[in-house]
């Protein structure tokens, strides 16, 4: 796939999905509410998150280094992306199962309880408005077009690489699906036409369509502009039906609140985990588990098996393209799970739970 050089626009991109100029969250708690809601209306990150310590010595060269990369996008290695073909064989092997597909990035289409669900949509070709903002190197494994019906949407923040407005403009059935997203985040679905959309605090709960949905936290900032930081909330899902809980991450760095998430809901049948986007760590430490992390992230949610999500689609940050999946695996090894519990799916592929 061509890419484009960037403008100072795609640059831009970058500063609002990377944590720069982020300000210390140190403005009063607001009254009556809980740790994470602010005085003046604003978000933070739970007790004993990372702090965000980066500064211009530390975003100078990382962003001078994506510039540079961008105009040499990685080479996928042979079988990372399945054909269009073999994609719908391996969902149609799944009828009537529970299962879940990887279209790319933090993109899946869930099957769970008889209920279709899909989770940060972004499939168009760009992480940014217009033509600008990074572009991906791997198409996602189904358009809108091919997607089946849904019941669920879930978003869990308002970052370009995981809220993406050209897919969400795009999709059928605004009248019937159940937009569920973080606090303050539903406007944008409301003003696009979708009549059905619910807000979640963090450790509020939904069920519709045979499903119960809980929005918990995640180590993580939203932006969208220059000028609305934190002002919507950011979370992951716990997602329960027939006897099953599934976890998406969302974007998250790591912290002590997984092990207060496991302590509630623990044991997760399978776990949905950003493994991709950490580096440099001065910048990325505090936004994006590493793949060593998002294993241990698995650990204190009593997850049973992993899947690694947020990586092998766009570029950035700046570990090599490919590098999280082999991490991946053998940090699961490491930590006592079991062979073919810790995986890093193909874009296309299918697995059944």
């Amino acid at each position: 796939m061509t890419q484009r050089a960037p403008s100072f626009a795609a640059l831009l991109l970058l500063l609002l999905v990377s944590g720069a100029c982020t300000p210390a969250p140190d403005a009063l708690q607001a009254e009556g509410k809980p740790y994470h809601h602010l005085a003046d209306g604003r978000f933070r990150n739970p007790p004993g998150s990372p702090p965000r310590t980066a500064g211009f010595s530390d975003f100078a060269p990382f962003l001078f280094g994506q510039f540079l990369r961008s105009f040499d996008p990685p080479e996928p290695p042979p079988g990372h992306v399945l054909s269009a073909a073999e994609t719908q064989a391996g969902r149609a092997a799944l009828a009537g199962q529970d299962h879940v597909t990887w279209l790319g990035h933090a993109a899946f289409l869930m099957r769970l309880n008889g209920a279709t669900l899909i989770t940060d949509p972004y499939l168009s070709s760009r992480a940014g408005p217009y033509v600008f903002g990074p572009q991906r190197y791997v198409p996602a494994a189904m358009g809108v077009e091919q997607l089946p019906p849904l019941d669920l949407l879930l978003v869990s923040h308002n970052h370009y690489d995981h809220l993406d407005e050209r897919t969400i403009e795009a999709l059928p059935g605004k009248d019937r699906v159940t937009v569920v997203v973080p606090l303050k985040l539903g406007d944008f679905f409301r003003e696009r036409g979708y009549a059905n959309v619910v807000e979640l605090d963090w450790y509020d709960s939904i069920e519709r369509s045979g499903l119960k949905i809980t929005a918990v936290p995640a180590v993580h900032f939203s932006r969208r502009t220059l000028f609305d930081t934190n002002r919507t909330l950011w979370a992951g899902f716990v997602i329960e039906g027939g006897g099953k809980r599934v976890y998406f991450s969302g974007d998250t760095a790591y912290g002590a609140v997984f092990k207060e998430i496991g302590s509630r809901f623990a044991p997760i049948d399978l776990a949905l985990v950003g493994i991709g986007a950490y580096e440099p760590q001065a910048i990325m430490k505090a936004s994006h588990t590493t793949p060593e992390e998002a294993v241990q992230l698995g650990r204190d949610i009593g997850a049973k098996r992993l899947v690694g999500m947020h990586w092998g689609t766009v570029v950035l940050t700046q570990e090599p393209a490919f590098e999280a999946a082999p991490r991946f695996r053998d940090a699961g090894g490491k930590a006592g799970y079991a062979a073919g519990t810790v995986l890093p799916l193909k874009i296309g592929e299918s697995l059944g739970f």
